[in-house]
């Protein structure tokens, strides 16, 4: 019989129920655990984990309590960035104590808001022998993978290597007021969400049968701005949606950021990497989209190009949601619908991947020395945007480097 694991879910937000849904194509795997210090957020996640039968999780008071528990071989970290390293070291201080047995760790984006805490995770769970994944959906999206494998089986194999590869993420902002305060999340929209576009480029850009260091960073040029939160309108929105607690007018992060990451590859060859990203983006819903060309060929993903579309006039009256689309802006007019948006972004293929990994005791491809390495680059972007120049990677000081947004001193308005 095939080996089954346990998982268990720390956080039980948004992002975890993502996972949760995700979890009917996972066959290997059942969710027997929640632990989230909002008990009505974990009752709803555990609840939603029963109606889709993907397990019958209990509810835990701690992490500790979690990791003791022999019906859990295997955690997926899913609560805010700012609880990262005081979850990882509670897991690690539990296995090291003999209160349970682990075989993984899976964590979400970004592994930590900076270079230090990022590598205090890679140091951690080493310390506790146990296997690594980095949770990055977007690589696993299965357009990027059935499109990497197409470019570099055709397209490469006859015409060379590819040599460009472009990633955006685009939509209206995030679902909770700590994501868009820079202090606890790390910084703004860069953080957020470039973290995915710089990792899922740098994979179509990488060789198939060549390790991830086969491409060398050499130079990150970035720009950050906050061109629609802080104008007085939406700042008084945010004040109304945080109950006071978020001040635009004076403590923004950046609602858009763009990055070019320059690479070589072994052979010496120039590469580039073209991100862009923000939180003010207008349109039907949430926007990925990736390109990769080459010589004699391209590539190109839109996640709302999609073949399911409906119409509402303005007749039809509904309260808002997102049932057609995740950060769905509009609920009249002609719109597209991503019928399984956790397969199309790749939660599904990430998490089979990630259980498979665990159950055959094989650190996963995509692993917390691959966050660490994009925590690295987003700095460096950081770094970038403030002095307002390109920087050499790596630059001097990056594990001490935090940025300004993430430290409250960032105002585009009163340079």
């Amino acid at each position: 019989m095939t080996e089954r694991i346990g998982v268990g879910m720390i956080g039980a937000g948004f992002n975890a129920q993502f996972h949760i849904r995700s979890w009917v194509s996972v066959r290997d795997a059942d969710i027997n655990g929640i632990f989230d210090r909002n008990t009505e957020k974990a009752q709803e996640a555990a609840s939603l984990a029963r109606v889709l039968n993907v397990g019958k999780p209990k509810i835990f008071n701690s992490v500790t309590e979690m990791v003791a528990d022999p019906n859990i071989d295997a955690i997926w970290i899913c609560s805010p960035n700012f609880t990262r390293i005081e979850v990882m070291e509670e897991i690690v201080n539990a296995v090291e104590l003999g209160k349970g047995k682990l075989k993984g760790v899976a964590c979400e984006k970004p592994l930590g808001r900076n270079v230090a805490e990022a590598k205090k995770m890679v140091e951690l769970v080493k310390r506790a022998g146990l296997l690594d994944g980095y949770l990055e959906n977007q690589l696993f999206e299965p357009t990027v993978q059935r499109g990497k494998e197409i470019i570099w089986k055709r397209g490469a194999f006859s015409a060379g290597r590819p040599y460009l590869a472009r990633a955006a993420e685009e939509h209206g902002g995030p679902h909770s007021p700590w994501f868009w305060e820079g202090t606890l999340q790390g910084g703004g929209v860069m953080n957020d969400m470039m973290c995915h576009s710089v990792e899922v480029a740098r994979f179509l850009l990488t060789d198939p049968a060549k390790p991830r260091t086969s491409l060398t960073p050499v130079k990150v040029t970035a720009h950050a701005e906050n061109l629609k939160w802080q104008r007085p309108h939406y700042a008084d929105i945010l004040k109304n949606y945080s109950s006071g607690k978020l001040d635009y007018f004076n403590r923004p992060a950046e609602d858009y950021a763009r990055a070019v990451v320059e690479y070589v590859d072994d052979a010496g060859e120039k590469l580039i990497v073209e991100t862009s990203t923000s939180w003010c983006y207008v349109g039907a819903g949430l926007r990925l989209s990736m390109e990769l060309l080459g010589p004699e060929y391209s590539m190109q993903i839109n996640t709302l190009d999609t073949d399911l579309k409906v119409f509402f006039s303005r007749d039809v009256s509904g309260k808002a949601g997102e049932d057609l689309v995740e950060k769905q802006n509009a609920e009249i007019g002609l719109m597209p619908v991503v019928g399984n948006e956790e397969n199309t972004y790749g939660y599904d293929v990430e998490n089979r991947h990630m259980v498979r990994s665990f159950i055959e005791g094989k650190r996963p491809l995509e692993n917390f020395e691959d966050g660490l390495n994009v925590t690295e680059l987003l700095m460096t972007g950081y770094m970038s945007a403030e002095q307002e120049k390109t920087i050499a990677f790596p630059p001097p000081n990056l594990e001490t480097f935090v940025p300004k947004v993430a430290k409250g001193e960032w105002n585009p308005r009163r340079k």
